[in-house]
């Protein structure tokens, strides 16, 4: 019994992972038919009403004023990075677009230390020049191929800044998941970015065909989904135990990318993110060393 019940978080995180995987690879076709703001817009605004009556059978949790600020905060942030983000793997492999944004969590460790004042270890500038490392491998894996045309610049810079937001959004997490439940956390977000995202309704609004409606649906429910299941998990296992299990999403989009658009992941990609891994496990071990992880 105690084995399962430390075995099933990390079970569960590969879950979670592995179905944020689909959806990526259900809003790249989305984002491809309908175009980026219409796919991110629409699945937001569906995430909110799905989220609804598990908010209302929750018994409608509301932390207050503290955690409305954070709230706001990161709901803008979600809402750009999610944009680049969905721009960059409709002209970038799912693949490649997943481990350059694998950058994330190094970047997080500069505004850890900017906003929360926490001291950067001298491991964690060696992990970041090896996610950088990895991210200029995968750059020149493309110009040794040919293949990095005009679009393919713009897709890796928005992936770039993409994670950057990331990582940004990934300090208001730690705030945030320290004043609200999941349940609220998944409704608010997603009402918060639609509400965001409908000022450009007018504009940037073009109605999807039914079929590419119900791929946005299907990409709402399964992100619903996963931010639960992840949420779960997070709530009985640590955090810096179960990170390394996210990278497990490289595979994932690998797969999800070579069945649904014949995508082929390059030896640099892989390397690529191999470095960026190996960057951001050295600087997880210095981070924690009650989980044993510490040299």
């Amino acid at each position: 019994m105690s084995a399962n019940r430390t075995l099933l978080p990390f079970a569960m995180t590969v879950a979670g992972i592995a179905i944020f995987s689909a959806m990526d690879a259900v809003m790249k076709g989305a984002a491809l038919a309908a175009g980026v703001y219409t796919a991110v817009f629409l699945r937001n605004s569906l995430g909110a009403a799905m989220m609804t009556p598990v908010w209302l059978a929750a018994g409608r949790p509301l932390a207050g004023r503290a955690a409305l600020r954070v709230h706001v905060q990161r709901a803008v942030v979600t809402s750009g990075m999610a944009l680049l983000f969905f721009y960059g793997i409709t002209v970038l492999p799912l693949a490649e677009a997943i481990a350059i944004s694998f950058i994330a969590p190094l970047i997080a460790l500069y505004f850890a230390a900017l906003l929360l004042g926490e001291r950067i270890q001298p491991s964690a500038v060696i992990a970041s020049v090896l996610g950088i490392a990895g991210v200029v491998v995968i750059g020149a894996g493309r110009m040794q191929s040919g293949a990095l045309s005009d679009q393919a610049i713009s897709g890796i810079a928005a992936v770039l800044v993409s994670a950057v937001l990331y990582a940004l959004n990934l300090v208001l997490q730690r705030k945030q998941a320290l004043l609200s439940s999941p349940v609220e956390i998944a409704l608010v977000q997603n009402l918060f970015m639609a509400m965001i995202l409908a000022c450009a309704a007018p504009w940037w609004l073009h109605w999807p065909t039914w079929p590419t409606l119900g791929q946005i649906a299907l990409a709402a429910l399964l992100a619903c989904a996963a931010l639960l299941i992840l949420s779960w998990a997070y709530a009985r296992a640590e955090a810096q135990a179960l990170v390394p299990v996210e990278y497990t999403g490289f595979l994932w989009a690998a797969l999800f990318g070579w069945w649904l658009y014949d995508e082929a992941v390059g030896v640099p990609t892989i390397l690529g993110a191999g470095l960026i891994v190996v960057g951001c496990w050295i600087a997880m071990r210095r981070q924690n060393p009650q989980l044993g992880l510490a040299p």
